[in-house]
């Protein structure tokens, strides 16, 4: 047989693959090239058939059925003869043989292994904080229904299928996902992952030929929590594995528990049975909270915080209702407004009044009113770097447009609600992580460089009191 191929196959090798594989990353795009052509390597070219190689089944069935088409047509345009590709698994018979003299015994100690490994991988992504429980989640009308729901699958699996909790920053969702959690690992094999950690642990199971291994570590689980499901917008290959996890665990009765910025219908450049699947469930918005929880939540954090530091911190019910009254936008900014009194009066050992609080919260009080959009920060940015917003938008890495960029980027994720994937659309369609790594870059370089400090609070001031937009 190998010399039937050997005569058949023409010994100088007519296409350049290095040319075709260039030309398919700019027709495919750079993701799916990265994600997957990328690893497909020639091994040998007959006269109306090419053989290539590719490191596991997975991808061999995944390109076959998606690109092949493509990679087909792309190649005959070097070589019109050609009428079929075939794949090999590389390495495959090796494995094979390998596999066949290894004792039942050896074999059962090496699939512990490797079970073991991938749990420990996935585990240590496993973030279910004990603190985020239910008892101390407070309750108003605005996410009343979202806690009674929460509860409800805690008790009776499946009930729900999926529970789909979805609301703006900061409102408790993930609080809640946390709380399940928490509710139901004792007895239940629980995973609390973030959409963002499961299409790491997607890509790095690729890379590393370990899809077998992530396909059955969450596809076995008894409860499925996915934090953040909007980032997952745009990724093909994941999206096609989520849904088949989806479906599997729903099969087995598994719980699956989802929360999101918006309604299933809402999610852009996710798949549309994806959305259809998690509209099948139960949907439940959080609202904003209204006055009554905010107080609540003010008047238990303020418990908290005086048994916390032996009753030496005062806040005055006046200052209270003060920040019930004024900080709409986030239960998590809420909070966050308390300790920045808290910290003025651990720092200046006093008890701040109502004009020392106004003057502390200034750029939260004033956000809301200013109606600060991304358009205005990235137009103030570039006329205090003296750039043009055409230079700040380009993919021109230059350093004197770098930091700019980043600053404008930082200054968007800081005051504004928009989702880091919106950041990224607005600066000339960035990815997301590249808004991670300004945002992260920035907060960084603050605390190394005092100018840079400096000319940011500049900017933010200018940013949020800039009330007639001039600029």
């Amino acid at each position: 047989m190998k010399n039937n191929l050997q005569n058949n196959k023409t010994f100088e090798k007519k296409i350049d693959w290095q040319s075709i594989k260039k030309e398919l990353r700019e027709k495919l795009g750079n993701d799916i090239f990265e994600s997957w052509v990328k690893k497909i390597e020639l091994v040998d070219e007959f006269h109306n058939y090419i053989l290539f190689s590719v490191s596991t089944r997975f991808i061999r069935d995944w390109i076959v059925s998606r690109y092949l088409d493509q990679i087909l047509q792309t190649i005959k345009r070097y070589k019109k003869d050609l009428v079929r590709i075939e794949f090999i698994i590389k390495n495959n018979n090796d494995l094979e043989d390998s596999h066949a003299n290894k004792s039942t015994q050896n074999s059962d100690e090496t699939n512990k292994d490797n079970v073991s490994f991938i749990k420990d991988s996935y585990l240590q992504y496993n973030r279910i904080d004990p603190n985020k429980n239910f008892e101390n989640f407070i309750t108003g009308e605005s996410n009343k229904l979202a806690f009674e729901a929460s509860k409800k699958v805690s008790k009776d699996i499946a009930h729900y299928n999926p529970l789909y909790l979805y609301g703006g920053v900061g409102m408790g969702k993930t609080h809640l996902l946390n709380a399940i959690g928490l509710e139901l690992k004792e007895k239940n094999k629980a995973m609390f992952i973030s959409a963002e950690r499961f299409m790491y642990q997607f890509v790095k199971s690729i890379k590393s030929n370990e899809m077998v291994k992530f396909k059955e570590y969450f596809r076995n689980t008894d409860i499925l929590l996915i934090d953040d499901i909007q980032f997952m917008n745009g990724k093909e290959a994941m999206q096609e594995e989520f849904f088949h996890t989806f479906n599997a665990l729903l099969d087995k009765n598994s719980q699956i528990i989802i929360s999101a910025d918006r309604p299933p219908n809402k999610l852009s450049r996710i798949q549309e049975r994806i959305k259809s699947r998690f509209s099948g469930g139960l949907v439940v918005d959080i609202q904003n909270p209204d006055y009554e929880l905010r107080y609540k939540i003010i008047k238990s954090k303020t418990e908290e915080l005086k048994l916390s530091y032996s009753n030496q911190v005062v806040i005055s019910e006046e200052i209270q209702k003060f920040l019930s009254t004024e900080i709409k936008t986030s239960i998590r900014e809420l909070v966050g407004a308390l300790n920045r009194i808290v910290s003025f009066t651990r720092i200046y050992n006093k008890v701040p009044n109502l004009s020392e609080v106004k003057i502390v919260l200034k750029d939260l009080l004033n956000l809301s009113e200013n109606k600060v959009d991304i358009d205005t920060i990235q137009t103030i940015v570039c006329k205090f770097y003296k750039i043009s917003k055409n230079e700040m938008l380009s993919p021109r890495r230059s350093r004197y447009l770098v930091r700019p960029r980043q600053t404008a980027i930082y200054l968007a994720k800081m005051l504004t609600s928009k989702s880091l994937p919106e950041i990224g659309r607005t600066f000339s369609n960035r990815d997301h992580t590249t808004v991670i790594h300004s945002v992260k870059t920035i907060e960084r370089l603050r605390k190394e460089d005092s100018e840079l400090n400096i000319n940011i609070d500049s900017l933010k001031n200018k940013i949020l009191y800039n009330k007639e937009n001039e600029v």
